[in-house]
């Protein structure tokens, strides 16, 4: 067994699937059929969401059906504010999510039926109330008002306004798209794992992407993004990032933003749309001191340890100049991610397997207990 123990399932194929594959070679990341960068660059969030569902890139009119169906199921019944309002200040938003989505289970009304008819619908009602319950989370904590949902706006341009309560520029609505696409599906994360293990019991999509929450809220994970916020705004300038970067490497620390399981050596394509958003961002924010300081964060530690940026990096600083909360980088983040995973759970109940995996026993053998007298 010991052979065949791989460490994290180190390049270990835990499923065949028909929804995304990370081409390293070609540095391509395939979304049924086509590359993710160029998706991103031609096609809306909502384009990508009838692809990882139905199989298909939306016609425009099946794209306005959908986004309908979505503006039709946004809302937030009051039982379920009432739960996210009665979550104490400290709790993070990311665990709020997960009380929240589980707590829609409850209201489902086609929560046990596994059928791909009914299991679209629910990704679909998802997809309306992720969004919703992240932003209402957020300034629920903040003692701020909830903001309803505007049905004059896009999907990506709404989600943004719920968060922020300023409705987005076109530049800004059209790179916060961008940022949900290049989030929304990446072939087997640990969070996406983790829905499909979940889902190969017949549990419900609800259950597994409450799962997936808990996997994405780790720092390893999801949480990367606002570690990277956090450290350049600490730094504050070029000269203090390259002093705090040198002086985490000295001391042997891990450097969120930078380095990929699947990526070992080459650039995450991802970042790469990013890094281009973001030098538009800053230009249009008078924040080139950002961009500048995310430049030489690359280089430095391209120089000292031959690693290239990750989606996360840049990602942070985009969402950053436009006006999002760093609590909310992951949730947003999962609400992207959402629709990916809803994917893999309808391929998980339609060709299913139960994941039943084996153990490199390192423990002792032939123990024996002592017979004592009893009293």
């Amino acid at each position: 067994m010991s052979d065949l123990h791989r460490p994290g399932l180190e390049n270990v194929i835990a499923s065949e699937t028909a929804i995304s594959y990370l081409d390293v070679e070609k540095e391509e990341i395939v979304i049924r059929g086509y590359d993710l960068i160029e998706l991103a660059q031609k096609v809306t969030y909502l384009d990508i969401v009838g692809l990882l569902l139905d199989g298909v890139l939306p016609t425009l009119s099946e794209r306005r059906d959908m986004e309908m169906r979505i503006q039709e199921a946004y809302g937030l019944t009051e039982n379920i504010r009432s739960i996210i309002e009665l979550l104490p200040e400290q709790a993070n938003v990311m665990d709020s999510l997960r009380t929240g989505i589980s707590a829609l289970a409850s209201y489902e009304p086609e929560l046990d039926d596994r059928s791909q008819e009914a299991n679209d619908r629910k990704a679909i009602r998802l997809l309306a109330k992720v969004p919703q319950i992240a932003a209402y989370a957020y300034r629920s904590k903040m003692k701020q008002p909830f903001i309803e949902p505007d049905l004059d706006l896009s999907y990506s341009a709404n989600f943004l306004y719920m968060i922020t309560g300023q409705i987005p520029t076109q530049l800004e609505e059209d790179i916060f798209d961008q940022s949900l696409i290049v989030y929304s599906e990446h072939e087997m994360p640990n969070s996406t794992f983790a829905a499909r293990v979940i889902a190969s019991t017949q549990s419900d999509l609800y259950g597994a992407l409450t799962g997936a929450v808990a996997s994405l809220k780790g720092t390893l994970h999801g949480g990367a993004n606002e570690a990277v916020m956090i450290m350049l705004l600490e730094a504050g300038s070029e000269e203090k990032l390259e002093e705090h970067l040198l002086s985490k490497l000295r001391k042997r620390e891990r450097i969120m933003g930078f380095g990929h399981r699947v990526y070992m050596n080459k650039a995450d394509p991802r970042a790469l749309l990013m890094k281009k958003a973001l030098a538009e961002l800053a230009i249009i924010k008078k924040r080139p001191e950002l961009y500048n300081m995310c430049v030489l964060g690359e280089e430095v530690m391209f120089r000292e340890k031959n690693l290239h940026p990750n989606l996360d990096y840049y990602a942070a600083p985009v969402y950053y100049l436009l006006g999002i909360p760093i609590d909310l980088f992951t949730p947003v983040f999962f609400a992207a991610r959402t629709v990916g995973i809803s994917a893999h759970v309808i391929e998980q109940h339609n060709h299913n397997r139960l994941f039943r995996p084996r153990v490199h026993y390192t423990g002792p053998r032939d123990l024996h207990p002592t017979v004592t007298e009893s009293h």
